[in-house]
């Protein structure tokens, strides 16, 4: 007979309660990159032109949504834990000054988006396009309060460990987007092709309608009963906003960075030829689809953590941690394998020319060398962000990325004349420092219980 061993057990209901809840997040990913692909079909199916115009502009829009979602990163993990605290009752007062942040964040991208002149320049943007990505842009900035106005109630339900609302809206805010996107772009039901513009006209609409539905759940639902998120009218509260941007701030940053990574990565590449641009966009958007995973299971790890810390519980805090963190790693051995034995088959999904299917081919497998260290940084920042430390992670961040991985890809592109598999070495680079000094920085925190003595000052008591 077996001896009991009651860490298995702990083991095996960790990995399943954190499976439960990163599948409806994963799917919710897949849900908002499948947005990116409509805009990019419809716009390709109107003309090479107005394509163009949406590119650019879903690229400078990118970076709003980055700073929006980054921001409201703060909210799941402030939620889950007042939830595993049992201070469930604080959680509305929470959420009504996650609002108000969220007006105020989004009234600045806003205008941030609408006056994206600037910007546009520093990119060097074709003067045949450049009217046509400002008309997008001023049709898509009236989403940024939709935006970030969502993801607080994204933020909230995530906390309280309701996955499934995200997945349902993402994938309805997609529904909608294709036949809205549809009728705008080509000039349906009498209405005139809107072209580049009708995109954003699109797509903000679908942002509001994808808040007006998830709005309407939760006001009406049984599993946010009792919370009072609406019970009265509150000014802002500025120690409960400044906790919140304590912790968001330093997310929006982090994924600034990550982001600009890849976007400085991409213009460097673009001045090595067509074929090379054209594999360097097949390769990063595989390694974009598989990314989704380990972001999924993140933000899962997030919230688990953040229940742990509110009970508590210190073993909690790292069988949430190191679960999570070794799920995502069986995860990512699937991917591996599949980019490195897959590669040409990969490549060949997306184009048939033969040379850029070779050179994607290349790139692919290097994206398949980092999928370890990719998911090892973004499980532990997850499990970080789940003790609401951000400001460390996003220094670690900084230096990773932009002190070695840009550098390194420099070198190696340039200097021993690598290409873009040089550019890629040094993404190789840069996810690989992050990810040691992320998972050190969880460990020394899990095992140190340093996280005790921010609980009670990171979640400020009803006043």
């Amino acid at each position: 007979m077996k001896p009991f061993r009651p860490e298995r057990v702990r083991v095996r209901h960790e990995i399943g309660a954190t499976v439960r809840l990163a599948i409806p997040l994963i799917l919710a990913q897949l849900a908002a990159v499948g947005s990116n692909v409509i805009d990019a079909v419809l716009s390709g199916h109107v003309g090479a032109h107005v394509l163009g115009a949406v590119a650019v502009g879903a690229s400078i829009w990118s970076l709003a949504i980055v700073c929006g979602i980054g921001v409201m990163m703060a909210v799941p993990p402030s939620v889950a834990q007042l939830d595993g605290a049992g201070r469930r009752g604080e959680v509305g007062a929470v959420f009504r000054q996650a609002l108000w942040l969220a007006l105020v964040l989004g009234a600045l991208l806003w205008f941030a988006v609408r006056h994206a002149g600037p910007l546009i320049d520093l990119i060097g943007v074709t003067p045949s396009l450049r009217h046509d990505v400002q008309r997008f842009l001023f049709a898509i900035s009236w989403g940024a309060p939709a935006l970030t106005l969502y993801f607080s109630l994204r933020g909230l339900s995530e906390g309280l460990s309701l996955t499934r609302p995200s997945m349902y809206f993402s994938f309805g805010g997609l529904l909608l987007l294709v036949p809205l996107g549809y009728v705008l772009m080509f000039g349906k039901l009498g209405i005139p092709p809107q072209g580049a513009h009708g995109c954003g006209i699109a797509t903000a609409t679908a942002l509001w309608l994808e808040l007006a539905g998830f709005a309407t759940y939760v006001l009406k639902h049984r599993n946010y009963r009792g919370l009072n998120l609406l019970q009265h009218f509150e000014w802002p509260d500025w120690r409960r906003i400044g906790a919140l941007l304590h912790v968001g701030a330093p997310m929006a940053v982090t994924l600034l960075a990550e982001g600009g990574l890849f976007v400085a990565t991409a213009l460097i590449i673009s001045t090595l030829g067509e074929d090379v641009i054209a594999s360097h966009q097949v390769a990063l958007n595989v390694a974009t689809l598989f990314f989704m995973v380990p972001l999924g299971l993140a933000m899962a790890i997030t919230v688990r953590v953040g229940n742990a810390v509110g009970r508590g519980d210190a073993s909690g805090v790292r069988y949430a941690g190191f679960c999570g963190i070794g799920l995502t790693l069986a995860t990512q051995l699937v991917s591996a394998t599949l980019m490195l034995a897959l590669p040409h088959f990969i490549a060949a999904l997306y184009t048939h020319d033969t040379r850029v299917i070779a050179l994607a081919s290349r790139l692919i497998v290097l994206a398949g060398l980092f999928q370890f260290s990719d998911g090892i940084q973004v499980a532990a920042n997850g499990a970080l962000r789940g003790l609401k430390d951000t400001r460390v992670p996003m220094a670690i961040t900084l230096f990773a990325y932009w002190g070695v991985g840009m550098p390194t890809g420099w070198w190696l592109a340039f200097h021993h004349d690598l290409g873009a598999r040089g550019m890629w070495m040094g993404l190789i680079a840069g996810l690989t420092v992050a990810a040691i000094m992320l998972f050190v920085r969880f460990w020394r925190s899990a095992r140190r219980e340093r996280w005790r003595r921010h609980v009670v000052a990171a979640i400020p008591a009803q006043a």
